[in-house]
């Protein structure tokens, strides 16, 4: 992890001398000068200066809720708990000492085709017959796009450059590369998080992902998809700077019969963390069933 602490202390380093750049440009400005005396590095000071501000400047961004989409009125729904059997977070576990239950998706859901259908009923029943549910958090693996939106635990870290976005997640050490004003490449070969491109319009930052493989799940019911699958969302600070609402398009027509829309949310997090760190080697814990005794301890 040492080195992939000096590359994120790296990267601060350069979105700070960028800033740095746009105060000088912001001076620049106050002074009227022509901007044909402002050299290039000026430039991308001012284009900076006149982005929306993600950056994780006190700590970092925490999700909001319980990692679930929200719906978005006039859309078809995204995929929810299955009312009949209730979800019981950890959070809500430590409150109240009930038992934590895992996410079932609820198949009632009329936009999921058959196929994907028939194989969350079989992860549902495998689930509920005892079987851990499996979870990309779990195993260090990629959650994919738009997954990577919506799953709990690990802090969102955002920075930003002219010509780039980088998000990264802290516990998988998971990190998404926007390119902003660049059209997608033209044949991309199939990946974990695509090939995404951004632009801003006005304080909304909107990214635009294909070329997804099939191997993640669309949220955290680990609803499947193909690699038609394509994201655009439109991120956008609201509350003063306090939250980021994001707002997700969700287009895959092998495996929704429509298109659909959701929301997510997170908070800007005041305490300081320290390092998580996702424990490799731990697929056996799906492997395998968990070890039982019958016999008391003592």
């Amino acid at each position: 992890m040492a080195g992939v602490t000096a590359i994120k202390r790296r990267l601060i380093a350069s979105v700070t001398t960028s800033l740095v750049s746009a105060l000088y440009v912001a001076q620049i400005a106050q002074a009227q000068i022509p901007t044909s005396q402002i050299t290039t590095s000026q430039t991308t000071g001012a284009q900076l200066a006149r982005m929306p501000d993600f950056s994780s400047n006190r700590a970092a961004w925490g999700g909001a809720g319980s990692g679930d989409f929200l719906a978005v009125p006039g859309s078809p729904l995204p995929i929810t708990q299955d009312p009949r059997y209730p979800r019981i977070g950890n959070a809500q576990s430590r409150r109240t000492g009930e038992q934590v239950t895992y996410r079932i998706g609820d198949l009632s859901n009329p936009n999921l085709r058959e196929w994907a259908r028939d194989i969350m009923q079989k992860d549902s029943d495998e689930i509920l017959a005892g079987k851990i549910a499996f979870a990309s958090r779990s195993s260090c693996m990629p959650a994919g796009v738009p997954n990577f939106v919506a799953i709990g635990g690990g802090l969102l870290y955002i920075l930003q450059s002219p010509d780039l976005v980088l998000m990264l997640r802290d516990g998988n050490a998971q990190m998404r590369r926007i390119y902003l004003n660049a059209p997608h490449s033209e044949n991309p070969a199939p990946s974990w998080y695509g090939d995404s491109v951004g632009h801003y319009e006005g304080d909304t930052l909107v990214i635009d992902t294909i070329g997804l493989n099939d191997r993640s799940f669309v949220d955290s019911y680990r609803t499947p998809h193909t690699e038609k699958l394509h994201v655009i969302e439109r991120w956008r600070l609201v509350e003063g700077g306090e939250r980021i609402d994001v707002h997700i398009s969700v287009d895959d027509p092998g495996t929704f019969n429509q298109p659909w829309q959701a929301i997510r949310s997170f908070e800007r997090e005041q305490a300081i963390y320290g390092e998580e760190i996702c424990a490799e080697n731990n697929q056996h814990v799906f492997d395998y069933g968990v070890p039982t005794d019958n016999t008391p301890d003592f």
